[in-house]
């Protein structure tokens, strides 16, 4: 069975370290294992109700909408702004659980991990990330986790993919996901 995990990042910089995990992600997958890096999440408007109305959704938001339902798992990658969860991811997540009880997230599995230059590789943001997308409908494995410290200086010189500590990390918590698919595992 091949196994499609959505990734979403939660920084818009063409050079972010956390876009740079999730193309490391991308690479290191295993056989059977498809990881999609969403593209468009700066074209998707702050979720607002008013635009939420069936047949005229932002196309934006539905390309996301249509890209989450074909997943099978999410990974988000989230840096830490100010101490929380960006606001691009955030609003991803809002157009995701919506519409209200028939969302996107539909119980699939979830793990979020990311770098920040702090000492603590964004945690708190990515506790939040954890929260928002349980809440939403997602189905979060809770003890999956990779927090990067020290990502500006980290990988000044060298891409996710090629730091082998990183490498290893980001192949188990794909290969994890992937073996929560169909719900054999537990969060």
């Amino acid at each position: 069975m091949s196994v499609r995990i959505l990734a979403l990042v939660g920084s818009l910089r063409a050079g972010s370290h956390n876009r740079q995990l999730a193309e490391a992600a991308a690479k290191l997958a295993p056989e059977g294992v498809e990881v999609e890096l969403f593209e468009g999440l700066a074209e998707v408007p702050f979720y607002n109700e008013d635009l939420d109305v069936p047949d005229s959704v932002p196309a934006a938001a539905a390309r996301l909408r249509e890209a989450a339902r074909a997943s099978d798992a999410f990974l988000f990658f989230s840096p830490e702004y100010n101490g929380t969860i960006p606001a691009v991811l955030k609003n991803a997540i809002d157009w995701l659980s919506r519409p209200y009880g028939a969302g996107a997230f539909d119980g699939k599995p979830a793990a979020v991990v990311g770098t920040a230059f702090g000492q603590y590789g964004g945690v708190w943001a990515q506790d939040d990330t954890r929260k928002a997308v349980g809440i939403a409908g997602a189905k979060v494995i809770e003890d999956l986790k990779l927090s990067i410290p020290g990502s500006v200086t980290r990988f000044a010189d060298i891409h996710p993919v090629d730091d082998a500590e990183v490498a290893t990390g980001l192949t188990e918590v794909v290969a994890r996901l992937q073996g929560t698919v169909g719900g054999s595992a537990a969060a």
